[in-house]
């Protein structure tokens, strides 16, 4: 039976400023990357994700990103290596507070938004986040993209890597994300998602936007909580990946 995780970008909001519907994508996804308060999320909407996940058995995982409210952690910032460890170690401690309120912990780490994209190429900012990550907690698994240089270091840092792969966003012939600004980099049709969802968890090809057949190898699958239509997206594929008999697990359990 093939296996796989199903993820979202949760806690997101900020004040009177809500962004998403956390709750009812806890409801279906099985691990859930809550923002750490640099790109998005405060301290009430922390400790709501983190209690909302572990009511429903959802891995929690800590979304790290550049100190960026005003743009949504999706500006590149030339932050210097020493800095960035030391401002992922501050989100990891942060929600690693609040999991511990609710008797969980933090189960895995992915960076968020240009700084889950720089680090796909940005050897120093890698080994910044890789040397964070093993400083807080060397068992601490990491979740990025195939191929990427996090990855790669993480795996000579003795971390424990998963690979990802998007069920809503549209990829290059080299396996990378489309940028958000270019037409078509979001996929919004619920049934489309699946079917790609379902080909990615048997190991069969998917198209990138030129046509060229990819091999997206993934532990897990992320559904983008901003998206519009999010829960839906989120529900269908659940749905179809169950009726076709993938386990819909968390990555990181094999870990806790």
């Amino acid at each position: 039976m093939p296996r796989i995780d199903l993820n979202a970008d949760l806690g997101e909001g900020f004040g009177r400023w809500e962004l998403g519907d956390d709750q009812a994508l806890l409801a279906t996804v099985t691990s859930a990357n809550v923002a750490c308060g640099f790109h998005a999320g405060d301290p009430t909407v922390l400790r709501r994700s983190t209690a909302g996940a572990a009511e429903r058995g959802v891995a929690v995982g800590a979304q790290v990103g550049y100190r960026d409210l005003a743009g949504f952690g999706r500006r590149f910032l030339d932050v210097p290596p020493d800095e960035l460890t030391d401002e992922i170690v501050y989100q990891i401690g942060a929600l690693s507070a609040f999991t511990h309120l609710v008797g969980d912990r933090v189960r895995y780490v992915k960076p968020h938004g240009a700084l889950y994209n720089a680090i796909v190429r940005h050897t120093g900012q890698a080994r910044a986040v890789v040397e964070a990550v093993r400083a807080y907690d060397p068992d601490l698994p990491v979740l990025g993209l195939p191929g990427s240089e996090f990855l790669r270091l993480a795996e000579e840092a003795g971390l424990r890597v998963y690979r990802e792969a998007f069920a809503d966003r549209a990829y290059t012939p080299e396996g990378t994300l489309v940028p958000r600004r270019e037409e078509g980099a979001l996929l919004h049709d619920p049934a489309e998602v699946a079917d790609r969802c379902l080909r990615i968890a048997r190991g069969e090809p998917v198209r990138a936007v030129d046509g060229t057949e990819l091999h997206l190898e993934a532990d897990s699958l992320c559904v983008h909580g901003d998206s519009p239509g999010a829960v839906e997206v989120a529900r269908t594929v659940a749905a179809r990946l169950r009726e076709d008999g993938v386990d819909l697990r968390p990555f990181s359990r094999a870990d806790a």
